[in-house]
């Protein structure tokens, strides 16, 4: 399957063909598959974010011992290592520079 270059903005939770729709953090080269793959991520994280929410109105619980919260990063981190596989050097060398994805990633890809 032939790879496009593509605009991701995670912030706004889209994937652009044009880079003049919105603004975008990354840039990468995908698959229409791959591209599907980004955007289910995406709609999974809308779902955590209502959920995290819905948490943050039992103000006893502190975030550190909060599964919903927990869901959100582990989701959060799965959106950031499928746009790296995707990503330009570029993209990779700044995903890599933000922590955000374990070290032992980087040496898998």
């Amino acid at each position: 399957m032939d790879k496009k270059r593509y605009y991701v903005s995670v912030q706004a939770g889209t994937v652009m063909e044009n880079q003049r729709d919105s603004g975008y953090e990354f840039e990468i080269e995908a698959t229409e598959e791959e591209v599907g793959l980004i955007r289910s991520l995406f709609e999974d994280r809308t779902a955590y974010e209502f959920n995290t929410y819905l948490r943050g109105h039992v103000v006893a619980l502190p975030y550190h011992f909060d599964a919903e919260n927990d869901e959100y990063d582990q989701c959060l981190r799965e959106i950031y290592a499928a746009v790296y596989q995707c990503g330009t050097d570029e993209t990779k060398n700044h995903i890599q520079s933000m922590g955000i994805l374990d070290g032992s990633f980087f040496k898998e890809t």
